[in-house]
């Protein structure tokens, strides 16, 4: 099977795939998290995402992805200013990966041979201006944990070692998904995702009935089911383009910035990353609805998402982080 499950097709989730739209359309709202049971859709989503997206124009050979040719690193020895459109890159990092692999290293095969010092990239340089997945992110190692920090922080990869010192841009959103019951994130790396989604498996016989009949067709007549759904995808894919071109049309009552402040005020939230995160989801969700002015039923569509899980620890509240968010949302927002 060559394409993936069409993004339009996923049954139910609508929390997840509103995320990940609103990643596409602005990706400085810094990624999306992505907890719940296996079997949920949660890689499925991911996989589809890559096909729906906007292609990107890149240079010719150029291993970062760069749009224009003084933007590709020396080091590639980039020689053609020819560009090609492309689809938007979605690379997977593995558990188990090793740090060569994710940040580049000496290229082995051309020391041998030539005798000459160069780089090798990693997955960092192919997912810039991409998104980068991480399929059960809790169980990701501590040290690669701590590169993917730096590098999120700064949007540059930088490399010293064996000679070698060598520095590319890695802008890039990250995609993280798994169960939380076989364990927790550390507070720094969940802290770097934008947007945190909960799924679940559905409870009523007739969702899992219609996921098993979508999936079924397109296993079976992928002919006959993918052309309707490809289609929808199209049009969502116009929708994004559009929103694009209307972020910065949006305007923002101080109003809205007083609301943004004294809902994660009244969460508890640390920092200031909530509000900024929460103020540009908003703004992404009114882009893509087509309005033109930021409103606090935008607000409520996105905080949960953008909030949920930058919650402190209440020993003495037994309620989920999701239930004390749309309480403080109805105490703020009413």
């Amino acid at each position: 099977m060559t394409d993936p499950f069409p993004f339009s097709a996923i049954v139910g989730q609508e929390e997840m795939k509103q995320a990940m739209v609103l990643t596409a359309i602005d990706p400085s709202i810094g990624g999306v998290l992505v907890l719940g049971d296996r079997g949920t859709g949660k890689s499925t989503a991911v996989r589809a995402l890559a096909a729906l997206l906007p292609q990107i124009e890149v240079v010719v050979g150029c291993p970062v992805n760069s749009a224009h040719p003084k933007d590709c690193p020396d080091w590639a020895e980039i020689k053609t200013t020819d560009q090609i459109r492309r689809a938007t890159p979605v690379i997977d990092l593995p558990l188990g990966v090793t740090e060569d692999r994710v940040v580049g290293a000496l290229d082995i095969e051309r020391a041998l041979t030539q005798g000459q010092k160069a780089f090798e990239p990693g997955l960092l340089a192919r997912a810039n201006r991409g998104y980068l997945y991480i399929d059960e992110v809790n169980l990701l190692e501590d040290h690669i944990v701590d590169l993917l920090l730096d590098v999120a922080q700064s949007g540059v990869n930088i490399v010293e070692r064996e000679g070698l010192s060598i520095r590319h841009p890695a802008k890039f959103v990250l995609v993280g998904s798994g169960n939380p019951e076989e364990g927790e994130l550390r507070p720094q790396l969940l802290d770097r995702f934008g947007l945190s989604v909960e799924v679940i498996s559905p409870r009523d016989i007739a969702t899992r009935v219609e996921v098993m009949r979508r999936r079924d067709s397109y296993e079976r007549t992928p002919g006959a089911f993918m052309p309707p759904w490809q289609a929808q995808d199209a049009e969502l894919r116009d929708q994004i383009i559009a929103a694009r071109s209307a972020l910065g049309s949006i305007t923002t009552p101080d109003a809205i910035l007083e609301d943004c402040a004294a809902l994660c005020i009244a969460l508890g939230s640390d920092g200031l990353r909530g509000e900024l995160t929460l103020l540009r989801a908003a703004r992404a969700v009114a882009a893509f609805e087509g309005t033109d002015q930021l409103s606090r039923t935008h607000l409520r569509a996105i905080a949960p998402s953008a909030l949920r899980h930058r919650l402190r620890r209440d020993p003495l509240d037994d309620a989920g982080s999701s239930a004390r968010v749309a309480r403080i949302l109805n105490e703020v927002l009413p």
